[in-house]
């Protein structure tokens, strides 16, 4: 099991590590993602581009890399799910070609989350959707999704995922302290800004 379990985690974190962000902006001729907005790679500084589509798409496969991960380990055991899972978003954030600087996670979290919870899935939508739809900053849909989840699987009796996602959301939130530190200072830029 423990060799099944390294390469469970070896699949996910490659699949995770791929930079779509970068790569989509790169192959539409939009240059280096990292030199604008934040310098993230993942799709809301996609849309500091301006190019809605390319940032959907950004989302949509930083998503289903997640999604892939946990699904394809997890098809064999149900335990190499959750290793591939959240290997993959460890790779987002700390993918190995880039220097492990990497993207901060949610679109990757929410795609394991789809693979190994999918009613946990729908309350993180819906939270992430209610905030960014009345506040407008995709940090604060992002924070307020990510503590949603662990408290939904605990109260639903998924305590094994509310556990590994409990860890999954610190990560976010450290990943988030800049955007933290600029939304207690009031600079924080808003959804669709360029800034």
């Amino acid at each position: 099991m423990t060799i099944s379990l390294i390469i469970a985690a070896a699949f996910g974190y490659l699949l995770g590590s791929i930079p779509f962000g970068l790569l989509i902006t790169q192959s539409a001729g939009l240059g280096d993602v990292r030199k604008i907005g934040s310098g993230n790679i993942g799709a809301t500084n996609v849309l500091r581009t301006g190019n809605k589509g390319l940032a959907a798409l950004t989302l949509l496969l930083d998503l289903l890399k997640g999604t892939a991960a946990a699904l394809v380990a997890g098809h064999f055991v149900p335990e190499l799910g959750l290793a591939a899972g959240f290997a993959a978003f460890i790779g987002h954030i700390f993918p190995v070609w880039l220097g492990f600087k990497g993207g901060k996670g949610v679109a990757t979290y929410l795609g394991v989350l789809l693979g190994l919870a999918w009613q946990a899935a729908l309350i993180f939508a819906v939270a992430w959707l209610a905030v960014a739809f009345l506040l407008r900053y995709s940090s604060v849909a992002s924070l307020t999704a990510t503590f949603a989840v662990p408290v939904f699987l605990h109260l639903t009796g998924r305590t094994d995922l509310a556990i590994l996602f409990a860890v999954m959301s610190a990560i976010v939130w450290l990943k988030h302290h800049a955007n933290i530190s600029r939304l207690l200072a009031g600079t924080e830029t808003r959804i669709g800004s360029k800034g």
